[in-house]
Order: structure tokens, then C-alpha cells, then sequence
């Protein structure tokens, strides 16, 4: 009933830069936290960014000072400005959304977009 869609990948040369976008639709009341994942071939799914409702975003250490999340609540969408890309940065970028389905509910429910490829070259 809620699906992710990621858009906004690509190849670029180092140094480049990316947008990438998630849009969720569906039975959504409202989204809670927004994130943003990366796996790369042989290794394990990392968190990347991250944005709490009404919180403090938080990054991965590799991505401090090049990457930005944000969020348009209105649009149920989550943004990752990815600026000075290394090629270590090349993986699958998920995005996963917490979303209360009611007014009622307790726990928001948690989904995964596709996935959208990110590859960088030297």
C-alpha cells in the first residue's frame, strides 16, 4: 500500500555531484524518520544520513561535509545532495521512510525504496 520510489542516480567522474530523491505514496497519515542507505558489492548495508522527525540529521563519518539530506513533509519526498564524490562512494543507495499508516497508530511502519545505483570513477 506505501512503496518507495528513488530516482536520481547515475555514473559521474569525481568530484561530481548527485541528487538523489525518494518519494513515497500510498496510505501515509504521515512520515516519521527519513534515511538514507548505501551497499556496495560484498558488504554490508550502511547507514549513510539520516533525519529524525523534527530531530537533528545525523551522518555517516565517510560523508560529513559533502552530503546533505533534506525533506518536503508536504510531498512525502527525501532528498541527498551528494557533492564532491569519491569513487569509495560507489553502491546501491536505498532510502527507507517511517510512515504512520493512521491517526491511531502507534509505531510507524517502516519501508524500503528500490534502490538506485550510484557509481563513481576515478
Amino acid at each position: 500500500q506505501v512503496q518507495l520510489v528513488e530516482s536520481g542516480g547515475g555514473l559521474v567522474q569525481a568530484g561530481g555531484s548527485l541528487r538523489l530523491s525518494c518519494a513515497a505514496s500510498g496510505s501515509i497519515f504521515r512520515v516519521n524518520a527519513m534515511g538514507w542507505w548505501r551497499q556496495a558489492p560484498g558488504k554490508q548495508r550502511e547507514l549513510v544520513a539520516s533525519s529524525p522527525a523534527g530531530g537533528t540529521t545525523d551522518y555517516a563519518d565517510s560523508v560529513k561535509g559533502r552530503f546533505t539530506i533534506s525533506r518536503d513533509n508536504a510531498r512525502n519526498t527525501v532528498y541527498l545532495q551528494m557533492d564532491s564524490l569519491k569513487p569509495e562512494d560507489t553502491a546501491v543507495y536505498y532510502c527507507n521512510v517511517g510512515v504512520y499508516h493512521t491517526i491511531s497508530s502507534q509505531y510507524p511502519s517502516i519501508y524500503w525504496g528500490q534502490g538506485t545505483q550510484v557509481t563513481v570513477s576515478s
